[in-house]
């Protein structure tokens, strides 16, 4: 249960189709464990082969600069060794890099990966598209390194504490799904970059409690209704120079979303208003002045979707929600002449390619179930859309450039995922195959698909994990394994729910296990989610005892012993519910919860929220604090105190509030864990003590 990867989910990554086309690279594990290299497969041979393994010193957590261990943290990985690599797109020898351990790592036309000397310390590294030089960042300045040899280009200055050049900010990474900070011109010349000032922004330092030694950490946390990071963009050329500033209008307290250069090499930029109901895309001249291309405005909020994709020909693509559910648009250049390509009630999760010498458009969507994923592609001028993936369950897909190639990467509730190369007018080509990774062979039960109905008459999902073995005569306990905030969809016929191993614990224990998608998750179209909006804690918690009230019509179910765990939204959700509905749940099991949403960042809080100035009554009625002395049941906490996401201080409060109650609660303290437990030993204890704590209360 603590251990992993989990079974069957050993598979290949971040897969790529080589830049000639011959061969497809991927990260993969041989020994089945955290620790990655990098392979290609031969399409023509089918011959694999490891490209590099993992670099010197990355292999073990300790190990990484706290930079690095940070970002890790906000792209939530776990894997080590190789957990990345690009090849140079328009070079014309093949260029390969791989960073890790500190450094980085080249291969140039097939020669042996080797140390890039110079690189030491790098962060971000990225290729130019022609392979001649490498951008990263150290001290917080940007940097640009020649791969045929010699020294490293300044390129950026005045960087201090709490001013950073070319860093993606902690907002960004961690709520806008943008981990980068700079971006190389089609040609190589220039590069944009971010700096971002977070001088204003009073430090919130984190004290590591475990060690033997003092360590504390500095972070300048932007709390709802408080001050953001004050972004600028910048041009500057490769080979060093002054910086030219773009001209993002009068208002600093905004949100740089995508940067994003066209073809024809001007600079664009998505810029995010602070209320986040408002978007525009902006063209920039090489002076900064700003051209407006396209305005979203939309209530509640706007869901930022993916880069804006520039056409070769002229025009772009835009993903949006406008109509309610996210689809896609063609426009001209200039931002006129929308044309809608794609519409219904169902959504596209990801745009995966466009062949524009083909005319085609590539996406991912629901359009056959919000519990699957299928490949579709579209006429850019218009037309039908065309289902290219078959069996039930999610599809991932990585699309060749043009003639119709794909990796499909396929998974369901009953097989772990296989990949396959699918080329038009020829058979599949089996890449992966997962064997062993089939619920019968790993004595696994494949959670049931149910449904519920809202009080407002929508559909909910759930899935059901039922005791094992099961005797229909019998009386069991149900608990509730939630997560039920906005942004995150977790029912699915998708291999990773068939492998949580807690619930399959616990089913195997003789309780029954919920999960249901409450109104508020993704996924189900922007008025579902929205009903959320200024009241985080309500109708999520509404939809979690509607799902228990249905489960106990069930002869086998008790429903008075009714429990219910869950982690970050979901711990915070597990509190909610043991207050707001004390006569349905009578333990709970709440991790890293957020307690009061005014000590959350800016980013996510206001997005659903607004402020804690312009919402105080929504604030107050959506945190925990407010409603802790209706706890009746038993309740655990579990928090590590490193946790630079939900800091420490919300279980902190809680804590205050339940004794000022006079209400009892348990706590289980991590004091070197992050947001994501990683310890091994630290993660079995905490599974050990959540088994506990229901066997022996429920």
């Amino acid at each position: 249960m603590a251990a992993y990867p989990r079974p069957g989910t050993v598979a290949p990554a971040r897969i790529e189709f080589t830049p000639d086309g011959s061969g497809v690279t991927y990260l993969y594990s041989e020994d089945a464990s955290l620790v990655r290299s990098l392979w290609r497969f031969d399409i023509a041979t089918g011959e694999r082969t490891v490209l590099a393994g993992p670099p010197p010193a990355s292999t073990i957590e300790g190990a990484l600069p706290r930079e690095e261990e940070l970002r890790r943290e906000r792209a939530r990985l776990r894997e080590l060794g190789v957990t990345e690599y690009q090849w140079a797109t328009k070079s014309e020898h093949p260029v390969l890099l791989v960073p890790g351990g500190g450094k980085l790592w080249t291969s140039v036309a097939g020669s042996e990966m080797a140390e890039l000397p110079g690189s030491e310390g790098a962060i971000d590294p990225q290729l130019s598209a022609d392979g001649s030089n490498v951008a990263f960042v150290r001290d917080d300045e940007l940097w640009a390194l020649p791969l045929a040899g010699g020294p490293a280009r300044k390129l950026t200055s005045g960087a201090e504490p709490g001013l950073t050049n070319a860093l993606a900010e902690f907002i960004a990474q961690e709520e806008l799904d943008r981990s980068r900070g700079f971006w190389w011109s089609p040609d190589g010349s220039k590069l944009a970059y971010i700096r971002a000032d977070s001088r204003h922004i009073r430090d919130y330092t984190i004290v590591h409690q475990g060690k033997d030694e003092i360590d504390n950490e500095p972070h300048r946390y932007p709390f709802a209704g408080q001050p953001n990071a004050i972004l600028q963009l910048g041009v500057v050329s490769s080979a060093g120079g002054p910086t030219v500033w773009m001209d993002l209008g009068p208002d600093t307290d905004l949100y740089i979303a995508r940067v994003g250069w066209r073809p024809d090499g001007v600079l664009t930029a998505q810029i995010l208003f602070r209320d986040q109901r408002t978007l525009r895309l902006f063209a920039f001249e090489d002076a900064g002045k700003a051209t407006l291309l396209l305005e979203e405005k939309q209530e509640p909020w706007i869901n930022l979707q993916g880069e804006t994709q520039f056409l070769e020909a002229g025009g772009f693509l835009w993903l949006s929600e406008r109509s309610g559910f996210c689809h896609l648009y063609r426009y001209e250049a200039d931002g006129s002449g929308c044309r809608q390509l794609t519409s219904g009630e169902w959504v596209i999760t990801h745009l995966s390619r466009v062949d524009e010498d083909a005319g085609l458009a590539y996406f991912i969507a629901t359009k056959e179930s919000a519990l699957e994923r299928h490949l579709y592609s579209v006429p850019l001028d218009g037309g039908s859309i065309t289902r290219l993936t078959d069996a039930a369950g999610i599809h991932g897909a990585v699309v060749a450039k043009s003639g119709g190639r794909f990796i499909d990467i396929h998974s369901s509730l009953d097989h772990g995922a296989r990949v396959t190369l699918r080329q038009p007018g020829t058979d599949p080509v089996a890449i992966f195959e997962n064997e062993g990774a089939a619920a019968d062979d790993l004595g696994l039960a494949p959670p049931e698909t149910l449904s519920f109905k809202a009080d407002d008459g929508s559909r909910l999902h759930a899935l059901l994990y039922r005791p094992r073995p099961f005797d229909a005569t019998k009386k069991y306990p149900l608990i509730v394994a939630v997560y039920g905030g906005p942004g995150v969809q977790r029912v699915l016929d998708d291999w990773s729910l068939t492998v949580d191993l807690r619930a399959q614990y616990l089913a195997q224990q003789g309780f029954a296990v919920l999960k249901v998608d409450n109104r508020g998750s993704l996924n189900r179209g922007l008025s579902f989610e929205a009903a959320i909006a200024d009241r985080m804690g309500t109708v999520e918690v509404d939809d979690q005892v509607a799902a228990v009230r249905e489960m106990a019509k069930l002869p086998w179910i008790d429903e008075h012993r009714v429990g219910i765990y869950g982690w970050s939204y979901g711990g915070y959700m597990t509190c909610m519910s043991m207050m707001r509905a004390p006569e349905v749940f009578k333990v709970g099991v709440s991790g890293a919860p957020v307690t009061d949403w005014d000590g959350y960042d800016t980013g996510y809080t206001e997005r659903y929220m607004g402020t804690p100035q312009s919402n105080p009554e929504g604030y107050k009625d959506s945190s925990v604090l407010t409603h802790a002395h209706k706890l009746r049941g038993k309740l655990l906490l579990v928090h590590g105190m490193t946790d630079e996401n939900v800091h420490f201080r919300h279980t902190a409060r809680l804590i205050v509030a339940l004794t000022e109650a006079n209400r009892d609660y348990d706590l289980l303290v991590f004091p070197e864990e992050r947001h994501m437990p990683r310890d091994a030993r630290g993660l079995e204890y905490q599974e050990r003590k959540v088994i506990e704590y229901f066997e022996r209360n429920l």
